[in-house]
């Protein structure tokens, strides 16, 4: 299979990666952690240059292209660690709005979402509910059959929502399931704020009969938050591409120039050995991941490809910064070098909608229901 960027695709790759190599220093980055984690100059710089708005309807300003230019973007963003929304407001919050929303939410949420004034946010998982496609948050529909619907529940790890004027709120109706646009300024919404290990902001949200409107019409709503789990899932493997790829490289530049009994310790056997395997891990890495963003994008089934792609993005990864991490020795947990930061997104991308170890669970079950 051919994963070759086409050549527009090449030139929306280098535009982004000038863009951050520019602006995501080591430096930069530890003035933005310093405060509240979200990278504000970064987002706006990346908005100026369309790539907000890249996948979205050219009817409210976007620029009518596919989810693999945004997976284009991605992966810059994994490698570079950059501290943007780009996953939570344009995956989990723009494209769904765009897809589902009707033509008065449209209009109302993406121009100023495309501009990079408005962050959206899907608030997709729950504490001590591991089944996020049946959420325990509930909604009731409004008393007369109009007006909005009121919600209940609890969201955990909501990406952003500190600095969100929607949110993507998934719960379970007396229907089934649905996803409602919910204000961060409705009655009823509380928040906690705290951060997480790799120095980004999330918080919970408590909703009590927090007033939403759902998205979709009543004969799709059920299908938003399978497809937003979907996107969400295979954007996180592309993110940890280029996280892996990043730290791998940063690896084999640290191994050449650093030198042991006037070698460098790159020409160990040991070291290429342990450099040798992280690379294979992290050729699987990309290629699941891009396997399952392109089955995405041209609309075919990817259930069991994400699952895939989300094993590899969880468990080879994790030996691939575990790697880098002993190649470099004392320096690679030093938090005045680079390094820690690609292992703290590893981790975190490991964890977000599922391990590894419950990709092989949900295969497992897969595999046994065909047989």
């Amino acid at each position: 299979m051919d994963f070759s960027l086409t050549d527009d695709q090449q030139e929306l790759q280098g535009l982004a990666r000038r863009i951050l190599d520019d602006r995501v220093t080591h430096d930069h980055l530890k003035e933005v952690e310093a405060g509240d984690g979200l990278d504000t100059s970064t987002w706006d710089e990346l908005a100026k240059a369309g790539f907000v708005g890249i996948a979205c309807s050219s009817d409210v300003g976007g620029g009518g292209l596919g989810f693999l230019e945004v997976a284009v973007v991605l992966e810059e963003i994994g490698r570079h660690v950059a501290p943007v929304p780009y996953l939570s407001s344009v995956v989990t919050g723009m494209l769904a709005v765009d897809r589902f929303g009707n033509d008065d939410q449209r209009r109302e949420v993406l121009p100023d979402a495309i501009a990079g004034t408005a962050l959206l946010s899907g608030a997709l998982s729950e504490e001590a509910n591991p089944d996020r496609g049946r959420p325990a948050t509930t909604a009731t529909p409004p008393a007369r059959g109009h007006g909005a619907w009121t919600l209940t529940g609890a969201k955990h790890f909501v990406p952003w929502a500190s600095s969100a004027r929607l949110l993507l709120v998934p719960a379970t109706t007396d229907d089934g399931t649905a996803v409602f646009l919910v204000e961060c300024g409705a009655t009823g919404l509380s928040r906690n704020d705290h951060r997480t290990t790799d120095r980004q902001q999330v918080s919970t949200v408590t909703l009590d009969h927090t007033p939403g409107m759902p998205l979709g019409s009543a004969e799709e709503r059920s299908a938003v938050l399978p497809w937003m789990l979907d996107l969400a899932s295979a954007a996180l493997c592309v993110v940890q591409a280029g996280v892996c790829e990043r730290a791998l490289r940063m690896t084999a530049d640290y191994t050449i120039g650093r030198e042991q009994f006037d070698h460098p310790i790159a020409s160990f056997q040991a070291v290429s050995q342990r450099a040798g395997d992280a690379y294979i891990d992290t050729l699987a890495v990309q290629l699941t991941a891009w396997q399952a963003a392109w089955r995405l994008a041209e609309g075919l089934p990817a259930t069991d490809e994400i699952r895939i792609a989300k094993f590899w993005a969880a468990d080879g990864a994790s030996r691939v910064l575990h790697a880098a991490s002993h190649l470099h020795g004392g320096i690679g947990v030093d938090v005045d070098y680079p390094l820690h930061r690609y292992f703290n997104w590893a981790r975190w991308i490991e964890l977000s909608l599922g391990s590894g170890s419950e990709q092989l669970v949900a295969l497992g079950a897969s595999m046994a229901a065909e047989a």
